[in-house]
């Protein structure tokens, strides 16, 4: 018996763990496991809680002596929660989370066991910075990094598994001169710069507000795959995605997976997940099968962006856990299975007042639709003069399989507004006013009397733009499955808030010199929208026509990560990034160097991998069905069955050229590879991994899945496509 088929027979015979259900109502049951406001209302005193949380709401500077309160309600909490150990929860730039444990237990001078947790250790850890990607920020031997509690995103109890838990307490994580080292950090920068910036700007429509917040809801795409076949396919393990594998008869064109029944070893999965990410404060909501066969969503109700990015890093970090539970591999990758459809994290971004007004909502006042008009135009304006720099934002190894292939996004970066807000942006231009004002509402008349009446959007959804309106937020919907959101949403923010402050700046203008303020409004953004309107699109982004298109109207193409990554070094971006203090030329040079060596790093292993699998795997096992083959041959030769015997031949031809032609480019690729590698400047060295190195596997496969076909069954050593995606 092969490693496949064993496999296979271990992932037929699973069936779904019994699930104790909660005995709390899911309301009682959120946030149990999270040091939330009500439990700081209850443990700390009064004094203590109304700091925090002015600073949660304002981003004052928490003192230490209420750092110490915090830390002694936080242990005591945890504890009698069943926590053992403590850690500052981060994200470096890996693109994973990180933790270091410490102990609750120490021992006094006269060596008595205690249970210590001191404010300093609250506010402040030091991991080793040396092995976390810096970007030349630090030097190897230069190890000092400092961790930072963030206050505004609730610390929280994970279940270690073993009986114990640990307390994590989300924190940013920076250099010893102070440089970000990961995503809070300048994530929570952009943010305070939005806020002051589009605070400004509502002003100017409203007195009473004064704070915005960006709200965000992660829609995360996935594929779930049995673990024994995970295990029976090495390059899913080493590299995220299959190398190799023939597409099945059956796969995705029926249309029949998506939003189909959920089979039910899968919902016990997501049953499991949900329950526990409530418990974390996860406000998941959403589950369904998506298009591929194997492929599954979750969405959560909005939050404001830090927290939403916060739950989105600790959501896939416990999916993969209650997955191993379950007997699930939860694949991440853009594009784990070629020819069917990759995975996507779509970010759905607004902006809300404090006095509970979506700034991005059009209402029916023509006043209040002048204010929607300057955020969403502004918004525009600065998507369309940083549409590179928000195609960097998206940018990597694995998402580049999936943009413009038919399923995700083109690499061109274009914005959708639908039939209606178009018109409006129409006739502000011609008109110099606001004609089409948001009515009654429109409903079907589907000619059933008995189906309740079904209302119609003021907006269409296009599933091929990238970034567009869906009614009242847009969503970036090329961000990719596996990565950390925080990376386009600094940029979002970032770009948005500079533009806010551009039109401010200009307004303020315009009114010292005595122009009306509706006046002065409508003709900065009749302005914005002749100066943007190129990258507004209401099309098939899928089509060659757009692709054409796009390019007489100017648009970038930037189809190849390490070109899209040089967005970081401009001048350009270097400017905006210092004018609003998110990230300094250093900081962004580091960020560009660490996803220039990812990339490489992701296409090295890669390369490896389909080496590897295609000479000790594949070749070796061809040949011994060959001889097999042969033997038959000489069988049937030998009785003088020569007509019987050709057919047999032919096979052996087929399966030698193929054979011949793999250890070529095999052997091509592996000098392609030790060429890219002797390449001292990083850019050179990604380019040559992503031109020449990379040109090499769509080849390989090309042969080795026509092996596949060729091939007894029986003999075939990995598990196939549709052992993986059918099985249930």
């Amino acid at each position: 018996m092969t490693f496949r088929s064993k496999a296979f027979e271990i992932a037929q015979g699973r069936v779904s763990p019994v699930l104790t259900p909660p005995t709390e109502k899911v309301a009682d049951l959120y946030g149990s496991n999270t040091f939330s406001d009500d439990v700081m209302k209850t443990l700390l005193s009064a004094e203590a809680y109304t700091k925090i949380s002015n600073s949660i709401r304002s981003g004052s500077t928490i003192d230490r002596e209420v750092a110490e309160e915090v830390a002694a309600a936080m242990k005591s909490w945890a504890i009698s929660k069943g926590a053992t150990h403590y850690t500052h929860w981060f994200q470096p730039l890996t693109g994973t989370t990180a933790e270091k444990h410490d102990s609750f237990f120490d021992l006094t001078m006269d060596g008595k066991a205690v249970e210590k947790f001191k404010g300093s250790a609250l506010v402040q850890q030091e991991p080793d910075a040396s092995s976390f990607p810096s970007g030349g920020l630090r030097a190897t031997f230069e190890a000092r990094g400092y961790t930072g509690w963030d206050p505004s995103s609730p610390a929280f109890l994970m279940d270690n598994g073993a009986g114990g838990k640990t307390l994590c307490i989300p924190s940013v994580f920076i250099s010893y001169n102070g440089e970000a080292l990961d995503y809070k950090a300048p994530l929570l920068r952009s943010l305070m710069t939005l806020d002051k910036a589009a605070t400004g700007v509502c002003q100017f429509f409203n007195r009473d507000v004064s704070k915005v917040t960006p709200t965000l809801g992660i829609e995360q795409e996935y594929f779930l795959v049995d673990k024994a076949l995970y295990y029976a396919r090495p390059d899913l393990l080493m590299a995220g995605r299959t190398v190799f594998g023939h597409n099945p008869a059956r796969g995705q064109q029926l249309d029949d997976h998506y939003f189909g029944s959920i089979s039910p070893r899968v919902n016990a999965f997501m049953v499991d997940f949900e329950f526990e990410a409530l418990k974390l404060g996860i406000p998941v909501r959403t589950r369904h099968n998506e298009v591929a066969p194997g492929q599954f969503e979750c969405a959560p109700t909005f939050e404001e962006v830090n927290l939403a990015i916060d739950h989105n890093a600790l959501l896939m970090d416990l999916m993969q856990k209650i997955g191993d539970k379950h007997n699930f591999q939860v694949l991440f990758h853009e594009k784990p299975f070629a020819g069917i459809n990759g995975s996507g994290k779509h970010n759905n971004w607004s902006l809300s007042t404090d006095t509970g007004i979506n700034l991005l909502a059009p209402t029916s006042k023509p006043k209040e639709n002048l204010r929607f008009l300057t955020f969403l135009m502004n918004v525009v304006k600065a998507v369309h003069d940083h549409a590179d720099l928000l195609r960097a934002s998206i940018s990597s190894a694995g998402n580049e399989h999936r943009l413009g292939a038919n399923e995700a996004p083109p690499s061109i970066v274009s914005v959708f507004l639908g039939g209606d807000l178009t018109n409006m942006l129409e006739e502000l231009v011609s008109k110099g006013e606001i004609t089409l004002e948001k009515g009654e509402n429109f409903y079907y008349k589907l000619g059933i009397s008995r189906i309740p009446n079904l209302q119609r959007d003021n907006t269409d959804r296009n599933r091929t733009s990238p970034f567009c309106f869906t009614g009242n937020k847009f969503e970036y919907r090329a961000v990719g499955s596996s990565q950390n959101s925080a990376s386009p949403m600094i940029i979002l923010n970032t770009i948005v808030a500079n533009q806010l402050l551009e039109f401010k700046r200009e307004m303020d203008e315009r009114l010292a010199a005595g122009e009306e303020k509706k006046v002065a409004t409508v003709e900065i953004l009749k302005r914005y929208y002749l100066e943007s309107k190129n990258i507004l699109f209401e099309g098939n982004g899928y089509s060659e026509e757009w692709i054409e298109e796009a390019a007489k109207r100017g648009l970038s193409n930037i189809r190849e990560t390490f070109d899209a990554l040089y967005a970081y070094k401009t001048d350009k971006t270097i400017s905006v990034f210092e004018r609003t203090g998110v990230l300094s030329s250093r900081e962004l040079h580091a960020r560009y160097e660490i996803e220039l060596e990812n990339y490489v790093k992701k296409l090295q292993i890669e390369s490896r991998v389909i080496g590897d699998l295609a000479l000790n795997h594949i070749v070796s096992t061809v040949v011994k069905y060959q001889f097999k083959l042969a033997q038959t041959a000489r069988s049937l030769t030998d009785l003088e069955m020569l007509e019987e015997a050709e057919p047999i031949k032919e096979i052996i031809r087929d399966i030698s050229s193929h054979v011949v032609v793999i250890k070529k480019l095999v052997h091509e690729m592996t000098e392609s590879r030790k060429k890219a590698n002797n390449i001292e400047e990083l850019f050179e060295r990604a380019k040559c991994y992503g031109s020449e190195v990379k040109g090499y596997f769509d080849e390989i496969r090309y042969h080795v899945d026509k092996l596949e076909l060729l091939i007894d069954d029986e003999d075939w050593p990995l598990a196939k496509y549709r052992e993986m995606l059918f099985l249930e």
